[in-house]
């Protein structure tokens, strides 16, 4: 997914870690280390997905079994 380019203004309130005593230089640090850890997490979580998924993607037909919206209700309501 392509990231939109040029700035935008964001006002935070509270304590950053930022400056002499924080772990970034600046909010902008701040930011942008937050969005490639938001990235980063996205990432993670359509691998597990794609992991999860892909047995039943190589699946024959004759294996699925066809369920309504109520034995899926009624199963989750068993857990």
């Amino acid at each position: 997914m392509p990231m939109a380019s040029g700035s935008i203004h964001v006002k935070i309130g509270g304590q950053l870690q930022v400056g002499d005593d924080g772990l970034y230089e600046n909010a902008s640090e701040y930011i942008r280390a937050l969005i490639r850890c938001d990235l980063q997490t996205r990432d993670e979580a359509w691998d597990l997905l794609q992991r999860e998924l892909a047995p039943a993607m190589r699946a024959e037909d004759i294996e699925f079994v066809a369920v309504s919206a109520d034995d899926v209700i009624r199963r989750n309501k068993r857990r």
